[in-house]
């Protein structure tokens, strides 16, 4: 891979990272904090919605931390792709495509650029890289893809309890 490509895909990384950490901050200590972003997810139908917001919390931060760090960048975009899927499913769906009207549109961009940079990897400036694990091409999509849905059907299994429409 190029320079150019190495230095693209670190950029793609921080950025997504820096999504992701706000995310997780934002949640925690963010306007309502905690006990709000628990309130959200009640709302949209999760149970033990307070556990909910605190595993979202971890969740972002730690996907964030790692994409920066260019550390097990596959399970990173796996932790992203869950949450965008999870967002976009109970939050944006409804509300159709365009991120104005609370649509699906920024969810959407975010978890298929999870996908994508499981296939491209993480380039020559991480971790991954420097520990010879990164993992890259169709594994690596099958890993974020794998673990992504497997996760986000999990979490949709055990927590969520959808409201019944009058």
């Amino acid at each position: 891979m190029s320079e150019a490509s190495d230095t693209a895909l670190l950029l793609v990384r921080g950025v997504l990272g820096v999504v992701m950490l706000a995310h997780g901050w934002n949640h925690w200590r963010g306007g309502g904090g905690i006990s709000g972003t628990a309130g959200w997810f009640g709302g949209l139908g999760l149970t033990r919605p307070r556990l909910q917001a605190w595993l979202s919390v971890l969740t972002e931060l730690g996907a964030g931390v790692l994409l920066l760090a260019g550390f097990l960048t596959s399970l990173a975009c796996a932790a992203v792709l869950s949450v965008m899927l999870v967002a976009g499913l109970l939050a944006h769906r409804r509300n159709g495509f365009f991120v104005f009207k609370e649509g699906y549109e920024y969810v959407l961009v975010l978890g298929v650029l999870a996908v994508a940079l499981g296939v491209w990897g993480p380039g020559e400036y991480a971790v991954d890289e420097a520990a010879d694990i990164g993992v890259t091409g169709w594994t690596g999509a099958g890993v974020v893809l794998g673990v992504g849905v497997a996760a986000t059907a999990g979490l949709l299994a055990v927590f969520w309890r959808p409201r019944k429409e009058s």
